[in-house]
């Protein structure tokens, strides 16, 4: 008994491993396409639309390994939770190797115009996004609630930035037509790092649930939202 115990805690320490592993090379791939980006360096930009597949990889590793102990092991209680999480994070984790995909493609767009402003707010953006991602996941290797608490309150800074954005852009828009089509890819680039921080607000309110077994999910959020 006591060790299929250790074989399971080991199991478990590894599939961490693997979800930090994971976490690391999504954050890259948000860094790296923000930078080309900011930095007008299409090489960059095509690194990312290219690198998909070791986070694809992971995914279905991470998937496999969830699957595995909830089926030898039977967890309950605490244990479930962990693992229960760890599904969720990893499909989260996913989406923003994907985002970061969408970032690259708007990026590459925008690239082939003249500038449409210096580029001050997306960077910040990608910073705090990347920070939440970041936090989130230390969160839940040190079952910190207060540290994914802190995570789920930058999420208004990423709002409203979004929207800061945008507003700023429109303003561009109206004033000459030609720099239309640029500016919309940058306004998608702002919604795509707001998805990435909704992804980073999952995380944290998983290891909320895991830690605590308390649902903080649709908190603040009308009734309606919350029942669909």
């Amino acid at each position: 008994m006591e060790r299929v115990v250790r074989h399971f805690e080991e199991e478990l320490a590894t599939l961490q491993e693997r979800l930090l592993a994971m976490g690391g090379l999504a954050e890259e791939r948000v860094r790296e396409a923000v930078h080309g980006l900011s930095r007008r360096e299409p090489d960059v930009v095509a690194r990312v639309l290219v690198g998909d597949e070791p986070v694809n990889d992971l995914h279905i590793e991470i998937d496999d390994r969830c699957f595995k102990l909830l089926a030898l092991h039977q967890p309950m209680a605490a244990d479930l939770r962990v693992i229960v999480a760890a599904v969720k994070i990893n499909t989260d984790l996913e989406r923003v190797g994907d985002l970061a995909v969408n970032i690259a493609e708007a990026s590459q767009r925008y690239l082939q115009h003249a500038p449409v402003k210096p580029l001050i707010d997306i960077p910040r953006m990608g910073e705090i996004a990347q920070t939440m991602l970041r936090d989130s996941l230390d969160a839940f290797v040190r079952r910190d609630i207060e540290l994914a608490e802190a995570v789920l309150a930058e999420d208004d800074k990423l709002d409203a930035l979004k929207t800061q954005i945008f507003r700023e852009l429109l303003t561009y828009m109206l004033q000459d037509a030609a720099t239309i089509e640029a500016a919309l890819d940058l306004i998608l680039v702002s919604r795509h790092l707001e998805r990435i921080g909704d992804h980073a607000t999952n995380i944290a309110e998983d290891v909320i649930f895991m830690v605590s077994a308390r649902d903080v999910r649709h908190q603040g959020g009308d009734a309606a939202s919350a029942q669909g």
